[in-house]
């Protein structure tokens, strides 16, 4: 049997027309036609009753509906499956990070289990939190990094991933200084709006922001003037006097110990974050599973 056949079945079980699913499949309604009948003459039956429109499934064709949903499934977890198998006794150390902790705090958290992460090979992935849960997801690297709030869970947390707390950060709103040395702008009460520099919705930092409320803004009027995914463009937007933005403080230690940005508002505005290290549900390398074991001792029981 030629596995592409079942997403022929599939294809033409959804649509329940010749035409249309052949089109969905990029080939031609005949040829669509005889890779079905074929996949018939293996099975030897009927899948599909062609005596009405659209077709339906025969009695036969919904109990392999159930088998191809199974076998399609299966064979999509043989990739991961095998690169679990493959890496039962392997020294590679596969990290994906969020951009402002893959700058700021992974270097030096690296180099403090520095006789785990440097006895084999190490790749890190630096890009927002969604694709570093997709890359978890699909069992494409062992760990993940990132910013985490307990009122604003993420997918890994949804997804039943263990963690532990390898760190911790906080977001603060900032701003510029004038000429004079002044605040630019100002998280206070009046009718004037402050210019506000925030997280695009994919944004992992602005899913905690919009979880977490404070009462101290209540009287606060802000304008959302400009958004971005990432944290160091919106310092940069920060930098250049365009408005306030919440920043993690590791990403703005340096500014604020110069003097290039102060913060916005009281201390009450801050938000509290955990640094957390997500690792895989499967069995994971040698060396992955020693790092794991480390982290674990250095830090606590793993959640």
């Amino acid at each position: 049997m030629n596995f592409s056949w079942l997403e022929d079945f599939s294809a033409l079980a959804a649509t329940g027309n010749f035409s249309r699913a052949a089109e969905e499949r990029h080939m031609t309604q005949p040829a669509f036609g005889r890779r079905v009948r074929a996949l018939e003459e293996w099975i030897g039956t009927e899948l599909f009753d062609r005596s009405s429109q659209p077709v339906r499934l025969t009695e036969a064709g919904r109990w392999f509906q159930g088998v191809a949903n199974d076998l399609t499934a299966q064979v999509a977890r043989v990739p991961g499956e095998a690169r679990i198998i493959a890496e039962a006794s392997s020294h590679s150390l596969r990290f994906a990070a969020t951009h402002a902790l893959s700058f700021t705090f992974m270097p030096a958290w690296l180099r403090s289990f520095e006789a785990h992460t440097m006895a084999g090979t190490m790749h890190l992935e630096s890009d927002v939190l969604a694709r570093c849960e997709a890359l978890m997801e699909q069992s494409k690297v062992q760990f993940v990094v990132c910013h985490a709030h307990p009122d604003a869970p993420g997918g890994l947390e949804a997804g039943g991933f263990p963690s532990i707390q390898i760190g911790a950060d906080y977001l603060m709103p900032v701003t510029a200084l004038d000429a004079s040395g002044r605040p630019l702008h100002a998280l206070k009460t009046g009718k004037t709006p402050v210019s506000l520099l925030g997280y695009s919705a994919e944004s992992g930092l602005g899913r905690i922001l919009r979880e977490t409320r404070f009462e101290a803004m209540e009287k606060v009027s802000t304008q959302t003037v400009f958004t971005a995914h990432l944290a160091s463009v919106l310092r940069t937007m920060v930098l250049e006097g365009r408005g306030v933005a919440w920043l993690p403080q590791t990403l703005i230690h340096d500014d604020l110990a110069t003097g290039r940005v102060v913060e916005a508002g009281v201390p009450a505005l801050r938000v509290p974050l955990e640094i957390r290290l997500f690792r895989s549900r499967n069995a994971m390398g040698r060396a992955a599973e020693a790092l794991w074991e480390a982290v674990t001792r250095a830090g606590g029981p793993a959640s």
